[in-house]
C-alpha cells in the first residue's frame, strides 16, 4: 500500500496544501436501503498557491455531483475516484478550475453513502430492546468517517461542523454536537469547537434520557435507561475532578448513550456524546471507569489530538494516565496502582497472543505504511504509553511536579494536532530551565519509543492490592482440586477489581495444574461466578473454560460471544477457539452465522483472527 500522504499514511488528503475549516452536512436516513443520502458542504482553507485538485478520502461512497460555490455562482466541478485499496478506502479527486486563489473556498458534494458503510450499523428492530423500531449509529474511529462523509479523513485536520438531519418522527437522533434546534423529523446540530473526521457521530433510535448532572444526561432504550443511570450516576463526579486535573471543559454538554450490544468498543469518546457498551452495566458501577476514560479524552484525543494514527499513544496513552488519576483521585492511590498493574497484566496478554507475530506493532510508535489503523489496533499504545508517562512523572518528582505540566501542555496544544516529538519538546522547554533538567537526560527516548514488548522499564507501584491476586493466581496454578478445597486462603474476601485482576493473572499463568471441569467448579462456586452480571468476569472466566477444552461447555461459551460484540471480549474468545481444533469448525460455522450482525470492524479483525482472511 505505502504511504497514501505525506502527514497521515492513511489519508490521501493534503493538509499540508488545503485544510477544511468548516463542514455543513445534510443527510436524510434512509432505514429500508440502509444508506444516509445528502450532501456535504466543506469551508477549505486553501495554503497552496495554484492548486490544481483537491483530494478527499472516501469508501464505498456514490458521489453524484461536485460544485463550486463562490457566491451566487454554481460551478460544476470534474470528479473522479480511485480503485479502492483494502480496508483503506479510495480517493476522490475533485479539479478545480485554473488560477485557485489562496484562502477560503466553499465545494458541495452530493452523494449517499453505501448500504454496507464501514462506519455505520444499522439494527433491525428485532435487534433492539424494544423490538420495534430499527436503530442506526456511526463508529467512526479510526479512519471509517470516509464511508460517511467525502472528507479529509485524517486527525491532522480538525474543523467544526453543523447538521441538519431529516429521520422518522418516532425516533430521536443524537450526534456529537449540540442539538440546536428540533422539529418533528428533522434535528439540527451545532459543533463549534473543532474535531477530527473521526470523530463526527450520529445515532438514531426510540431512544430516552435520564438527567446525570447540570449538563449532563444518559440516553438509552426505554428498557434499560434507569439501570443506566444508576451505574454511571458519578459521571459529574468524574467530569469535575478531570476539570480540576485538565483545565476548564470546552465541550459544553457532557452526555453517554449506551449502545446496543454490537457496539464493538467499550466506548467511543464522540465529543458532547460518549458512547458505552452496555457490558458495562454491571449492576455495581465497577465497570464505570470506562466512563472515566471517555471523559479523559475530551482534553487528551479531542481537544489535543494525535496529527496521524502513527502517533496513537499521545491520544490512548495519556488518556489512560488521566484516567488512572481520576480513579486515583475518587478512590485512593492504592487504586490507582493496583489498576496500573493490572494494565500490565493486560498489556502481557496482548503481546502473547494478538501480537505475537507482529513484533513491530508492539512499539510505541508504530509504522502505517503497509498497515491500516485497524490491524494496527492493540492495548499497546494505551498501556505502554500510559506506563511511559508515569515513569516521566516518577522520575521528575511526582504528580506534584507533573501535573501542572500536564495542563500547561494541554493548554499549548489545545485544538491543535500533534506528534510525539511535539511533546517531548515541550516537555523539555517547560523543565529546562528548573533543578528537573538533569533527570530528563536520563531519558532513553529511543528505547521507549522504538522497543518492542513490554516497557522498558516498570515504574514503582504499590503492590499491596496487586500482591493479594498474584498469590491467589500462584495458588490456584500450582495446587490442585483437593488440597484448594480445604484452603482458607481461597476464601479471603476480595474486591470485584481484584477478582477480575485474579482471573486474568490465572489466564496468564503458564501451568494450571489439574485444569479440569473440577477446578471450574470450585472456582465458580468459591467465587460465585456463575451469578455475576460483569462481563470482564464471564469473559475471563469462558476463556478459562476454553483453556480447560471443556467441550461440553462450547455452547455457553459461543452465548456469551454472541451477546455483545465488543472486541474486547469477542476477539480473545475466536482468537481461543481458533487455536483448539475439536472447537474452531463451530466457532467459524457461528461467525459466519453472526457476522452480518457486527461492525465492519469487528467482523474485519475476527476474520483475520480466525484464519479467513
Amino acid at each position: 500500500m505505502g504511504r497514501l500522504g505525506t502527514v497521515d499514511p492513511s489519508s490521501y488528503s493534503q493538509p499540508d496544501l488545503i485544510t477544511t475549516e468548516h463542514s455543513v452536512l445534510n443527510w436524510k436516513v434512509d432505514f429500508d436501503a440502509t444508506k444516509l443520502q445528502g450532501s456535504v458542504v466543506h469551508r477549505f482553507n486553501v495554503l497552496s498557491t495554484n492548486l490544481e485538485k483537491i483530494l478527499l478520502d472516501v469508501r464505498d461512497i456514490n458521489v453524484t455531483n461536485a460544485t463550486l460555490l463562490a457566491g451566487a455562482v454554481r460551478l460544476p466541478i470534474n470528479f473522479f475516484i480511485s480503485d479502492p485499496v483494502d480496508d483503506i478506502g479510495q480517493k476522490l479527486t475533485l479539479e478545480l478550475p485554473a488560477g485557485t486563489a489562496k484562502g477560503s473556498l466553499n465545494v458541495r458534494i452530493d452523494y449517499e453513502t453505501s448500504s454496507s458503510a464501514s462506519g455505520l450499523q444499522w439494527l433491525n428492530p428485532t435487534q433492539t430492546l424494544g423490538k420495534e423500531h430499527p436503530y442506526m449509529f456511526s463508529q467512526c474511529q479510526a479512519i471509517h468517517a470516509r464511508s460517511v462523509v467525502p472528507c479529509q479523513d485524517t486527525p491532522a485536520v480538525k474543523f467544526t461542523y453543523d447538521a441538519v438531519i431529516e429521520h422518522p418522527t418516532e425516533l430521536t437522533a443524537l450526534m456529537s454536537a449540540i442539538i440546536d434546534k428540533k422539529q418533528p423529523g428533522k434535528t439540527h446540530f451545532k459543533q463549534e469547537v473543532p474535531i477530527p473526521a473521526y470523530l463526527v457521530a450520529i445515532a438514531i433510535g426510540r431512544l430516552v434520557s435520564r438527567p446525570l448532572g447540570e449538563n449532563s444526561n444518559v440516553w438509552a432504550e426505554e428498557a434499560i435507561v434507569d439501570a443506566c443511570a444508576e451505574e454511571f450516576s458519578e459521571t459529574s463526579t468524574m467530569l469535575k475532578t478531570a476539570s480540576d486535573l485538565c483545565g476548564p471543559y470546552v465541550w459544553k454538554q457532557y452526555d453517554l448513550l449506551v449502545m446496543p450490544p454490537s457496539f464493538p468498543y467499550g466506548g467511543m469518546e464522540n465529543p458532547c456524546l460518549t458512547f458505552v457498551t452496555p457490558t458495562l452495566l454491571a449492576g455495581d458501577k465497577s465497570l464505570a471507569d470506562v466512563v472515566a476514560h471517555e471523559i479523559a479524552h475530551s482534553w487528551t484525543g479531542n481537544l489535543v489530538t494525535n496529527k496521524n494514527f502513527e502517533h496513537f499513544w499521545l491520544n490512548e496513552g495519556f488518556t489512560v494516565f488521566v484516567e488512572s488519576k481520576i480513579v486515583g483521585r475518587m478512590q485512593g492511590a492504592k487504586e490507582l496502582d493496583f489498576k496500573m498493574l493490572g494494565n500490565l497484566t493486560d498489556l502481557q496478554e496482548c503481546l502473547r497472543t494478538q501480537l505475537s507475530g507482529t513484533p513491530e506493532l508492539t512499539k510505541l510508535v508504530v509504522d502505517l505504511s503497509n498497515c491500516g489503523p485497524d490491524d494496527a489496533f492493540s492495548s499497546v499504545p494505551y498501556i505502554k504509553g500510559s506506563t511511559f508517562l508515569r515513569y516521566l512523572e516518577d522520575l521528575l518528582g511526582g504528580p506534584t511536579v507533573f501535573e501542572p505540566f500536564l495542563r500547561e501542555y494541554l493548554k499549548k496544544f489545545a485544538y491543535k494536532s500533534i506528534e510525539t516529538n511535539d511533546f517531548k519538546s515541550a516537555l523539555y522547554d517547560y523543565f529546562k530551565d528548573t533543578d528537573k533538567k538533569d533527570q530528563l537526560s536520563e531519558v532513553d527516548w529511543d528505547l521507549w519509543l522504538t522497543c518492542e514488548g513490554m516497557p522498558p522499564i516498570i515504574p514503582k507501584f504499590d503492590e499491596s492490592l496487586a500482591n493479594v491476586t498474584t498469590d491467589l493466581a500462584k495458588l490456584w496454578s500450582t495446587a490442585t482440586v483437593s488440597k484448594l478445597v480445604d484452603n482458607k486462603d481461597i476464601k479471603q474476601t476480595i474486591s470485584i477489581h481484584q477478582l477480575i485482576d485474579f482471573l486474568g493473572k490465572l489466564i496468564e499463568s503458564k501451568d494450571i495444574v489439574e485444569l479440569n471441569e473440577s477446578k471450574i467448579k470450585l472456582l465458580e462456586s468459591t467465587y460465585n461466578l456463575n451469578l455475576s452480571k460483569n462481563a470482564e468476569v464471564r469473559f475471563r472466566l469462558n476463556r478459562l473454560i476454553i483453556r480447560a477444552r471443556l467441550i461440553n461447555r462450547l455452547d455457553e461459551i459461543i452465548e456469551f460471544a454472541n451477546s455483545n460484540f465488543r472486541m474486547k471480549f469477542c476477539r480473545p474468545i475466536y482468537r481461543d477457539l481458533a487455536a483448539w481444533p475439536e472447537a474452531k469448525p463451530a466457532a467459524i460455522r457461528n461467525f459466519v452465522k453472526v457476522k452480518d450482525q457486527m461492525m465492519a470492524v469487528c467482523s474485519h479483525t475476527i476474520e483475520k483472527d480466525l484464519g479467513l482472511k
